[in-house]
């Protein structure tokens, strides 16, 4: 096993965590119809609950032994005979995912996503990663989503925040970088430098009063900053001279 592989297993670890949650009313939403669904195909006309828990414990046993193709295979056959049994679509994602077959992975974890009812650790890993891995994919507009609301679920993780907005604003993305950023605020509204960033993003796209609101909330957050003091005056003066 690489050291790569190794760092995938442990980003992905929690998804083994929680138990197994229960599907929301309305079924899947648009979220998964982007992937066009995960190919499961059903064996039989109804649920079988039982059968796809004595598929899924056979899964985690190949799984424990290395033999992942063999654990896909089950965890596949649990899902046909359960569609919503989430803890078999968690494992079976985590498992194309240590393969690093993120594209098989990603479809898996968008389901899981909508079937979670509960905030857990599980659910906040997969959302993360969801996120993190349509970024990696260059596919934004669907990552978006998905890094708000990490932003929303972890709310102590400021870090996560400027990796978000500055990958978005590097590849040509400001307004999703903006939207990060006011996502921050929202989790972390004692955080004047996200308020500052905001500031920043606004001001170089030309929306100067945002911008100035922003730098304003940041010295009121801040008082004692002159750094933030000085942001308000410089663009109060070049308004001024609008």
């Amino acid at each position: 096993m690489t050291k790569q592989q190794l760092g995938c297993y442990a980003a992905l670890g929690m998804l083994l965590l929680s138990p197994l949650g229960s599907a929301q009313d309305g079924g899947v939403s648009t979220a998964l119809d982007r992937y066009n669904g995960p190919s499961l195909p059903r064996q039989g006309p109804t649920i079988d609950a039982s059968l796809a828990q004595r598929l899924f414990r056979r899964g985690n046993t190949f799984s424990s032994l290395g033999r992942y193709k063999e654990a896909i295979d089950e965890y596949r056959k649990a899902i046909s005979a359960d569609p919503s049994f989430s803890d078999a679509i968690r494992n079976l994602a985590n498992t194309y995912y240590f393969l690093e077959n993120y594209e098989e992975a990603k479809p898996l974890l968008a389901r899981y996503i909508e079937l979670e009812t509960r905030t857990t650790a599980s659910l906040i890993a997969a959302v993360k990663t969801l996120g993190e891995l349509e970024r990696k994919s260059r596919n934004y507009e669907s990552a978006i989503e998905y890094d708000e609301r990490a932003i929303e679920l972890t709310p102590d993780d400021d870090s996560q925040v400027h990796i978000m907005a500055n990958t978005y604003n590097n590849n040509d993305y400001p307004d999703f970088a903006i939207r990060v950023y006011q996502a921050g605020i929202r989790a972390m509204p004692e955080n004047a430098f996200f308020d500052r960033s905001l500031g920043r993003l606004l001001e170089q796209s030309g929306r100067l009063e945002e911008a100035l609101a922003a730098y304003r909330s940041a010295a009121a957050k801040d008082a004692d900053s002159n750094f933030y003091g000085d942001l308000v005056k410089n663009l109060e003066r070049r308004l001024d001279r609008q």
